[in-house]
């Protein structure tokens, strides 16, 4: 009720999952089928390539944007339709996206999905959509009474801070959740993290104050990388994609020893970068003096 109440949508709409990606997986076993295949662009979180292959179906992984291009590293909307055909039942698009901290604008967003097959969901995954700043905001929750092939998935794990509770939920049309609450397990929530997402919910000011951190902390972690010459991915997340124009492996244990973790994502196809996530003002002060040391 007090998800429906806050996305002003009926309850028939929502599915519940043991976090998010409880959720992204369900999408793929019950639209796929070996036969079938779905849409992602490259350097998308890891979870969709994993639940595509999961059921046999074919993943098209298409190429991201140019370093050079408006949006570095991100979404190319116009290839990923170019790529559905017969057989493409999912597209999955995460934005913000992870782990690059790409935005699409609601105008490319909002586009692409009215070029979509009506028998090809498009899934937009906004896990991290409460980090952008309100006038940047692109909630395509408002757009399902225009779209019966949308779902919109979100998460308690970001800045709810509930991560270790596993609360996530997809909002859709009824016949699209009707589909996914027959099929999940009919306990993959419990009732404790059900309690907290509803006090979660309600609890206004500590998102504020969440939020308000996380743009101090980012302005800190921008202004080190551009100290420092680093190059990185303007995000709209809750991390920083640096590139240190370097296999990045010495410098992420570098980090560690100084008590620092940061995020590899050289299984991503990017070994030059670490994504680094903002913290409070304290330990992003912290961040900049190792960071210093290591790279100065």
């Amino acid at each position: 009720k007090a998800l429906s109440a806050k996305h002003n949508i009926s309850i028939d709409g929502i599915t519940l999952g043991n976090g998010s990606n409880d959720v992204l997986v369900l999408l793929a076993e019950a639209f796929l089928t070996p036969e079938l295949n779905a849409v992602y662009s490259q350097y998308c979180f890891a979870v969709y390539p994993l639940a595509i292959q999961a059921v046999g179906a074919t993943h098209k992984q298409i190429p991201a944007k140019s370093w050079d291009s408006d949006s570095p590293l991100g979404h190319d909307l116009e290839a990923m339709f170019d790529a559905i055909d017969e057989n493409t039942r999912l597209v999955f698009i995460a934005n913000p996206n992870n782990p690059t901290g790409n935005h699409l604008s609601e105008s490319e967003l909002k586009n692409f999905i009215a070029k979509v097959p009506e028998n090809v969901i498009v899934v937009v995954d906004e896990a991290y959509l409460e980090y952008s700043s309100d006038d940047e905001i692109v909630d395509a929750s408002l757009w399902l009474s225009e779209f019966n092939n949308l779902v919109v998935t979100r998460t308690f794990s970001k800045a709810y801070g509930l991560a270790g509770l596993r609360v996530g939920y997809a909002l859709s049309n009824p016949d699209i959740a009707n589909v996914l609450n027959r099929i999940r397990e009919p306990f993959n929530v419990n009732s404790l993290a059900l309690a907290a997402a509803q006090a979660a919910i309600d609890d206004k000011d500590f998102l504020q104050k969440s939020l308000v951190e996380n743009r101090e902390g980012m302005q800190i972690l921008q202004q080190t990388c551009e100290k420092l010459d680093l190059r990185f991915v303007p995000s709209k997340g809750n991390f920083l994609l640096v590139d240190f124009a370097q296999e990045s492996s010495g410098i992420y244990m570098e980090l560690l020893k100084r008590g620092i973790i940061t995020r590899p994502v050289g299984n991503y196809g990017l070994p030059n970068y670490l994504r680094i996530t903002i913290g409070t003002q304290a330990q992003m002060q912290r961040l900049d003096k190792a960071m210093e040391e290591v790279c100065g």
